[in-house]
C-alpha cells in the first residue's frame, strides 16, 4: 500500500503517533509516501518528529485553540473568532490537501484527528478512502462514559470530532482499554499507538517528579510548588517559544524544550508524572507503571483524566498540585495488563488497514468480461 498521512500538529501525542505507525507500515512493507502537517503560528513543529518520520513532510495552516488571557485555558469564543478570520487560508489548505492525495497516488489516507482533512472530504469528495485514527473517536462511541462536565462543552468536543472524520470509512479509536466495537458508527477500539523506544524502556523509580506543559504558563504553578518544596527534584518539558533547550531555574528545578529521547529518558526514571493530560503521555507513563498527576486544559483532556482515573492510573487536579501527587505515589500499583493490551497494537493496526484498503479495491475491481 502507499498511504498518505495527514496529521493534526497541536502537541506531540499525534507526531508520535504517525512517527509509530509509520514505522510499523515500513516492518510490513508497505510506504508511507507523504505526511502533511497541519501546523499554526503559535506552534512550532518539534524538531524530533523532523529527525524521526521517513517519509517527506509538508506543512499547510491549520486551526488551533486560541488560549485565555494567563495562558493556561483554552478560549472557545478565541478559537471561533480567529478560525472565521483565517477561513481564506483555510480554504487554500483543503484546496492543497486535495491537490497532494491526487498527486502522491496514495491508495490510502490516514488522518490523525485534522480538521481540514475532514472537511476536505466534505469539499473535495477524493475517491481514496480515509481512516481516521485518535483517541478522540472513542468520544463518539455509545458506551464511552463522559465526566460531569458543561454539557455544550461536550456537545462542542463531540462536533468537532465529526468534522475531523467527514468522509471516513473506518474510524480507530485508541483506548486505554479493551471495549466493544460500536459498528453502527464504523468505529474500532484499538490499542494505543506507542513508539518503539516506549515499548523496550526499561523502568527505574528515581526521587524527581517528571512533567509536561502543554501551555507555558502552568510553569508559574510549578515555581511556586517549588518554592514551598525545593529539596524536591523536578523536571518538566514544555515549548515555550524564546527560551534556551534547558532552563534551568536552579539544581532541583529544570525546564526542557520537548525532546522525544530526553522525554522519554526522565520519563523512565521518574517517581511520578504529571501532565496536562494529553492521551500519548499518559499512556506512556501508564506504561513505565508511573502515578499520574491530570491538569486539564480543555474539555477533551477532561474526558481523558476521567477516563485513565477510572482505570486507577492517577488523579485529577485543577492545578499543579504535586504534594497531591507524592501522596498518591506512595499507594500506586500499576495494572499489568495495559503492558499487554498496547503489545497487541501492531497486528490489531495492520488487520484493519489492510482490510480496509482490500475493501475499497475489490468494491473498485472492473467486472469480468465473458466472451459472447
Amino acid at each position: 500500500m502507499k498511504i498518505l498521512f495527514i496529521v493534526q500538529g497541536e502537541g506531540r501525542g499525534h507526531l508520535t503517533q504517525a512517527i509509530t505507525l509509520e514505522q510499523m507500515l515500513r516492518r510490513h512493507g508497505h510506504e508511507v509516501v507523504e505526511v502533511l502537517v497541519g501546523e499554526s503560528t503559535s506552534r512550532h513543529l518539534p524538531g524530533f518528529f523532523n529527525r524521526s518520520i521517513q517519509a517527506p513532510v509538508k506543512r499547510f495552516a491549520s486551526p488551533n485553540f486560541q488560549l485565555s488571557q494567563g495562558g493556561k485555558q483554552v478560549s472557545l469564543s478565541r478559537s471561533i473568532l480567529h478560525g472565521v478570520l483565517k477561513l481564506p487560508v483555510y480554504l487554500r489548505s483543503m484546496n492543497y490537501i486535495n491537490r497532494r492525495i491526487k498527486e502522491t497516488n496514495a491508495d490510502l489516507v490516514v488522518n490523525f484527528y485534522e480538521l481540514l482533512a475532514g472537511f476536505t472530504y466534505l469539499l473535495f469528495r477524493p475517491r481514496v478512502p480515509q481512516v481516521c485514527i485518535g483517541h478522540q473517536y472513542l468520544f463518539l462511541h455509545k458506551n464511552f462514559k463522559f465526566p460531569s462536565s458543561n454539557k455544550y462543552k461536550l456537545m462542542s468536543l463531540r462536533l468537532f470530532t465529526r468534522f475531523t472524520c467527514m468522509g471516513a470509512c473506518e474510524k480507530l479509536a485508541l483506548s486505554f482499554r479493551k471495549m466493544d466495537d460500536d459498528v453502527e458508527a464504523k468505529i474500532r477500539v484499538v490499542p494505543p499507538l506507542l513508539r518503539q523506544e516506549v515499548l523496550v524502556c526499561e523502568a527505574e523509580r528515581g526521587e524527581y517528579l517528571h512533567g509536561y506543559l502543554l501551555n507555558a504558563g502552568f510553569s508559574e504553578e510549578v515555581c511556586r510548588w517549588h518554592a514551598q518544596h525545593p529539596q524536591v527534584g523536578l523536571h518538566f518539558f514544555w515549548d515555550k517559544a524564546d527560551v534556551e533547550e534547558v532552563h534551568e531555574v536552579d539544581s532541583n528545578l529544570v525546564f526542557h524544550q520537548i525532546d522525544d529521547v530526553q522525554f522519554l529518558r526522565y520519563m523512565s526514571g521518574c517517581k511520578a508524572y504529571a501532565t496536562t493530560a494529553g492521551f500519548e503521555s499518559v499512556c506512556e507513563a501508564m506504561y513505565l507503571g508511573k502515578p499520574l498527576l491530570m491538569v486539564p486544559v480543555h474539555i477533551e483532556q477532561e474526558c481523558n483524566a476521567f477516563d485513565a482515573a477510572s482505570t486507577g492510573a492517577g488523579i485529577v487536579s485543577a492545578s499543579f498540585n504535586l504534594s497531591a501527587l507524592l501522596d498518591f505515589s506512595q499507594t500506586y500499583r500499576p495494572d499489568i495488563r495495559f503492558r499487554y493490551w498496547v503489545r497487541s497494537a501492531e497486528w490489531c493496526l495492520l488487520r484493519l488497514l489492510e482490510g480496509t484498503h482490500f475493501k475499497h479495491t475489490a468494491l473498485h475491481l472492473p467486472l469480468p468480461t465473458f466472451p459472447g
